[in-house]
């Protein structure tokens, strides 16, 4: 039995890293969200009372966490950024072996983080793919979305050509999700020869 190919996904904001992983899975490989698992977590009462105990009760006003009151505490505090990396990242790669696990015999097995080389989590993964854009694009497509192009939210990301750099392969998103989801199918089949040799 041919083993899996375990790829970590990423990109800028903007990019269009979600959208690669959705076609990625109409293509047939298992998918993760790191950020829809850090999305279940929050929703956890043991994440939550952890939460509440360290950044007051006003994070979780009506018993669920308001994810933007926490962002407003932890947002430019090194210090309880760092906390609560610790307290989520461990439970998202405990997630993310427990996926590994279950995704055999597929064309791959592919997770989106979005820090994935600032995390340095790049090396529990066979490869690794960047999805790059025109910065015209993305700050359109970042907008769109009502997020801007904000230099303290992407500050402590690596640009998008760090990212490139680092990555063992780059998939351009300037056009369709059409033209995306042919250059992932041909990225898959190339993963899927190397993995044989």
């Amino acid at each position: 039995m041919a083993r899996t190919p375990f790829i970590g996904l990423t990109g800028g904001i903007g990019a269009g890293k979600s959208e690669a992983l959705r076609a990625l899975e109409r293509l047939g490989a298992a998918t993760l969200s790191t950020d829809a698992v850090t999305h279940e977590l929050l929703d956890t009462d043991e994440v939550r009372d952890l939460l509440v105990a360290e950044l007051g009760p006003e994070v979780a006003p009506d018993g669920r966490i308001d994810r933007g009151a926490v962002a407003a505490r932890v947002f430019g505090d090194d210090e309880r950024r760092k906390w609560l990396e610790g307290v989520l990242w461990p439970r998202v790669g405990t997630r993310v072996a427990q996926f590994r696990e279950t995704a055999e015999d597929l064309p791959a097995a592919i997770v989106e983080v979005p820090l994935l080389f600032e995390s340095g989590m790049e090396a529990v993964f066979d490869k690794t793919i960047a999805v790059v854009a025109d910065e015209d694009v993305r700050a359109g497509r970042a907008a769109a979305r009502g997020h801007e192009l904000v230099e303290a939210r992407t500050a402590r990301q690596l640009s998008q050509d760090e990212k490139a750099q680092k990555a063992d392969y780059v998939v351009r998103n300037d056009g369709t999700v059409e033209e995306l989801e042919i250059k992932l199918s041909e990225l898959l089949a190339k993963l899927n020869e190397d993995g044989h040799r």
